[in-house]
């Protein structure tokens, strides 16, 4: 569906010879500033979310408040939501120095909370982090030679560095199971892009660490070794001349052979082809998306992108590229929207402002909501 629509899009690639080829001249191409499909946020309900007409908020944690008999974490960031039984749980770092790690909370059938627990402590700036497709947490270390976790959201086996997937300043991975790779984005100035190659598929402790290169500009790319990713003596990003450097990486989702990443320096949602291994853009404006962050999608194609800043908004952009407000958050300037996820039947929409009201710097008044509504399932070209 995400491939086939995009490719239709208006003034991009169309035909069935270019299904490959998303956004031929997206560079170049203009988002469609228009209502949404859902319509415009309406006033701030009680908790302060202003959202389209027949969806509803609720707020399932604030930091420092118990939750499922455990505190919720401060500074809440990116998160993902597995299947769990006849429930669901969703995961959410904690981006705090020194204290970091990973916070699980486990929802029964009906949306109660039945439980919460640790699945990572003691770790550094866990920033974001990616789903696997055999339902574990990449739970990632955002400083200078910071680290991939791999935690089990269900709580059965202790949580394990992935040395092998480089030491950098992590912020968001993507996996994509028709290669067999993960990708990983980096969040500096000038960072890069990457792609793991686990030895075995499932298994990430041991592959090779792989970085895009290409000129400035969109079109093809090509692949090529990091030598040391333990980075030991050179950072990552700077092992390889040829490698195309980003304003700083930020979220990452992979769907239908595209992965979609985000860089705030430029404000861009980048897309990746896989298959052809070309390099386009998806968004290149300033508004209504200013402060590109942590990015989700839906089955049907439609991506939710979570501002840093900006309006506190999370805007969607939908496969014909009309890029419009879904969810504001009113009260806090001084925040940012972290980890968006859909729980697994797409029903509920998980998400935090990381520093609340308060808007300090420790994110003591983090804040996470679940949004449930009639979200669409499939998707037309809008």
């Amino acid at each position: 569906m995400l491939r086939r629509t995009l490719v239709r899009a208006g003034g991009l690639a169309a035909g069935s010879a270019l299904a490959g080829s998303l956004w031929q001249g997206a560079a170049r191409a203009t988002p469609v500033r228009s209502r949404g499909p859902y319509g415009p946020p309406g006033p701030p309900d009680a908790n302060g979310v202003a959202l389209p007409a027949g969806f509803t908020s609720r707020v399932v944690a604030r930091t420092g408040h118990r939750v499922g008999g455990v505190l919720w974490h401060p500074a809440p960031d990116g998160g993902a939501c597995f299947p769990d039984d006849d429930g669901w749980i969703y995961v959410s770092n904690s981006e705090i120095p020194l204290l970091g790690g990973a916070t699980a909370i486990r929802f029964g059938p009906g949306g109660a909370v039945r439980g919460a627990y640790r699945i990572l402590s003691g770790t550094n700036l866990n920033c974001a982090g990616g789903r696997t497709p055999w339902n574990t947490w990449l739970s990632c270390e955002e400083v200078p030679r910071g680290r991939v976790f791999e935690c089990d959201p269900y709580g059965s086996r202790a949580a394990m560095p992935r040395l092998a997937m480089g030491r950098f300043k992590h912020e968001a991975t993507a996996c994509d199971p028709d290669r067999r790779v993960v990708y990983l984005t980096e969040d500096e100035p000038d960072g890069c892009f990457y792609r793991f190659r686990p030895a075995h598929w499932g298994d990430l402790t041991s592959g090779l660490l792989e970085v895009l290169c290409a000129p400035s500009g969109t079109g093809p790319v090509t692949w090529r070794r990091v030598p040391n990713p333990a980075a030991l003596l050179e950072a990552t990003r700077h092992q390889v001349d040829a490698a195309r450097h980003f304003a700083g990486g930020e979220g990452c989702h992979y769907a239908d052979g595209v992965c979609f990443f985000t860089t705030k320096g430029d404000n861009r949602v980048w897309g990746y082809d896989a298959e052809n291994e070309r390099l386009e853009i998806v968004y290149d404006a300033d508004t209504p998306l200013n402060g590109v962050d942590n990015i989700t999608g839906t089955p049907g194609g439609d991506l939710y992108v979570a501002e840093d800043g900006g309006d506190m908004q999370i805007n969607l952009i939908t496969p014909g590229r009309v890029v419009a407000p879904f969810l504001r958050v009113d009260g806090h300037p001084r925040s940012e929207i972290t980890g968006p996820a859909f729980s697994p039947d797409g029903s509920r929409l998980y998400f935090s402002s990381q520093r609340g009201a308060r808007g300090d710097a420790a994110g003591t008044g983090g804040v996470t909501y679940e949004v449930s509504g009639p979200f669409r399932r499939r998707t037309s070209d809008s």
